[in-house]
């Protein structure tokens, strides 16, 4: 019980998933798809966990930061970097699109409950709050109040789901399990890649986990690998309470995703009513209004703003780290310099905000723009699924891992792969 008090960087991981990708990528393929695409929810929560574990596993033994630990993979080298530090580069900035399209969503919320002061506004507001936070050290608080908000708003939804057990929308498990089907629509499918790129622990996701190991102390407390017994029972330790740590966060998420899954499959499909444009937000009120009447939308909107602003927050604290530690990789900085580091930190945190808010200005299409981003972090999670294959095969490992685990880990590279593979087969056949 004592190693609770230590749990924290899945809870940061949490206020990231439960925002754009569980409201609005979720919702909208249980909308289009129904109950059919339940599967792929369930295997995107459940399948990744393994992989951010290996992630976890291999901060608290090597210290090494994500960027460092791409930066060893074998292969072709470009300058001073490896080609995968190359490609999370490219990649990870074409995700802009995406977190344009949360802060956007974030706006259209506030619009909707202030219909006085116009989305632009908003939007710029949204970002000048996003970049001070930041900019002045207070991800602590913001971290507690956004987690609270999310408890807050999953009591609602779930609430929700039992709710509408006593509507014309009510179902049952069977209605659950004969509604699966494993042949999808191409526009379902394009839905469903970017909802598995996105729910659960998504790509970026994964490589976020790795700072906040090392921000929690982790990798410290464990300290440098020495080789020796006192060593390796202190880092199993650690290793230990991080397990815990990525499980409990794992079972939030994963009740949160499915229960907005089935939220979506059963009243927005069953109205054949798909989220689109700056609607988005005020079609989805429907999986609340339809089951706890109209009243409730204003509760509604104030949980939605919460849950997109906390996926804006901490998308945005893992943002400012990622790309500081990938430019020091690439030799655009000193990565060695603690003092250069965190103004690279701190000066990315303003920038990244008006970025993304350019970005929704841009396109004003939220949906869109959220589902791209996944479909961009579905091809990240080959090279981070690679990464993890290479940290415990390839990386030399002081302490070996049980069956349970080796198992896991299989199981979760080899269903990654088949979803990937499976989606582009039905997209180009």
């Amino acid at each position: 019980m004592a190693s609770l008090k230590f749990l924290g960087p899945g809870f940061i991981l949490s206020a990231s998933i439960v925002g754009s990708g569980e409201l609005i990528a979720t919702t909208v393929l249980g909308a289009s798809a129904g109950f059919a695409a339940l599967w792929i929810i369930i295997i995107s929560c459940l399948a990744k966990v393994a992989v951010q574990l290996e992630f976890g596993r291999h901060a608290i033994l090597t210290g090494e930061t994500a960027g460092q630990s791409f930066n060893k993979l074998p292969g072709l080298r470009i300058g001073k970097a490896n080609w995968s530090v190359w490609m999370l580069l490219i990649l990870q900035t074409l995700k802009v699109v995406q977190i344009g399209g949360i802060i956007g969503s974030a706006s259209v919320v506030l619009h909707l409950l202030f219909p006085a002061v116009n989305i632009v506004v908003w939007v710029l507001i949204i970002a000048t709050f996003a970049a001070a936070l930041i900019y002045n050290g207070k991800y602590v608080m913001i971290e507690k109040i956004s987690l609270l908000m999310i408890l807050l708003f999953t009591v609602l939804t779930l609430v929700s789901l039992f709710s509408i057990q006593f509507t014309e929308f009510a179902f049952s498990f069977t209605d659950m399990i004969n509604g699966q089907r494993f042949k999808l629509t191409p526009e379902e499918i394009g839905i469903a890649l970017g909802a598995f790129g996105i729910t659960g622990v998504a790509s970026d996701e994964i490589i976020a986990y790795n700072y906040w190991c090392i921000e929690k102390g982790y990798a410290s407390y464990a300290g440098p690998p020495t080789h020796t017994p006192e060593w390796e029972k202190r880092a199993q330790g650690w290793i230990n309470v991080m397990y815990i740590d990525a499980v409990v966060a794992m079972v939030i998420y994963t009740l949160v995703t499915v229960t907005f899954y089935l939220l979506g499959a059963a009243i927005l499909h069953g109205r054949e009513t798909v989220p689109h444009g700056n609607q988005v937000i005020e079609t989805l009120a429907l999986i609340y209004t339809q089951s706890l009447g109209n009243e409730i939308k204003t509760m509604y909107l104030v949980g939605a703003f919460f849950v997109l602003f906390s996926s804006v927050y901490a998308t945005l604290a893992y943002w400012t780290r990622v790309f500081t530690d990938l430019s020091g990789q690439v030799g655009w900085l000193d990565f060695t310099n603690q003092t250069k580091r965190n103004k690279v930190i701190s000066l990315l945190g303003i920038i990244f905000p008006f970025v993304w808010a350019s970005m929704f200005l841009f396109i004003q299409l939220p949906v869109l723009m959220v589902l791209s981003g996944g479909i961009v972090g579905s091809v990240m999670l080959i090279i981070v699924i690679y990464a993890a294959w290479n940290f415990k095969y390839k990386r030399k490992q002081e302490l070996t891992t049980s069956t349970f685990y080796n198992v896991l880990f299989w199981v979760s590279l080899l269903s990654i792969t088949w979803v990937g593979v499976y989606g582009l087969i039905q997209v180009f056949r």
